[in-house]
């Protein structure tokens, strides 16, 4: 069966990927490309959405495909673990909802570099998180980032949380989930992340650089083909490929 995908975002990069997978798929078809200017009813039709656009116009995206019974797979940034709860919460009343896939993102070593984070963050009390993204990135901190945090904490949970001494400056780091996360925006980047780990005598540091944007083709498409049968509300690539991390809310 060939699965029809309505892509919002197309005229962006991450847009521009993923029609192009999808046009080289033998199993997936563009149904609609929608930009700024489009009408989101164009999505009606759809056996999924690709949502790659940005915070200010995610949150009607997802609203319109779940609305209309539409899976759509979240690629844009800025959803955090509150707002996706209140997501989760208002699909709970219906039934004819479409699943929600929020992949903060699709490159599947970035996946791998947050859930080794999260395995060993039990065993150091000192956790910081470092993430760099060229300069037209308009959130900070990322989604990776902020997903990293909130599996560190939730790995965390009989450990108490991470030691973060003078939280209250500005230079220590946004806190997510207890976790300090410092943001760069600079050119001459793509995107890389940098958990480091702290014990007595020693550091640990798992780090993830994006080199180019084929990195997240497996994902996209994964995600796209697993959305259709997916139902309420997943949060990460992990999810999708096994990994036994902790689940989102539902």
């Amino acid at each position: 069966m060939t699965i029809r995908v309505a892509v919002a975002g197309a005229t962006g990069k991450m847009g521009r990927l993923a029609i192009g997978l999808i046009e080289a798929s033998d199993d997936l078809e563009v149904h609609a490309e929608l930009d700024s200017r489009s009408n989101l009813d164009e999505m009606l039709g759809a056996d999924v959405a690709l949502d790659v656009t940005h915070p200010g116009a995610s949150a009607a995206i997802v609203e319109f495909a779940t609305g209309a019974g539409i899976p759509i797979v979240v690629g844009t940034s800025g959803w955090s673990h509150d707002r996706i709860a209140e997501i989760a919460h208002a699909m709970r009343d219906h039934d004819d909802a479409g699943a929600v896939l929020f992949i903060p993102n699709f490159s599947i070593g970035s996946v791998l570099g947050s859930a080794f984070a999260a395995l060993a963050a039990p065993y150091f009390d000192s956790i910081e998180i470092v993430e760099a993204h060229h300069a037209g990135k308009v959130d900070s901190p990322s989604g990776t980032a902020v997903r990293t945090a909130e599996l560190i904490g939730e790995a965390r949970a009989a450990a108490g949380p991470v030691a973060a001494p003078h939280a209250d400056q500005r230079a220590r780091g946004q806190l997510v989930a207890g976790v300090p996360v410092h943001s760069l925006r600079m050119s001459g980047l793509l995107a890389e992340q940098r958990v480091v780990l702290g014990g007595d005598g020693e550091t640990l540091t798992l780090s993830h650089s994006t080199l180019s944007p084929s990195s997240y083709e497996r994902g996209i498409l994964l995600a796209l083909r697993r959305a259709p049968e997916a139902s309420g509300v997943v949060v990460g690539l992990d999810a999708l490929l096994d990994l036994g991390l902790p689940g989102s809310p539902r």
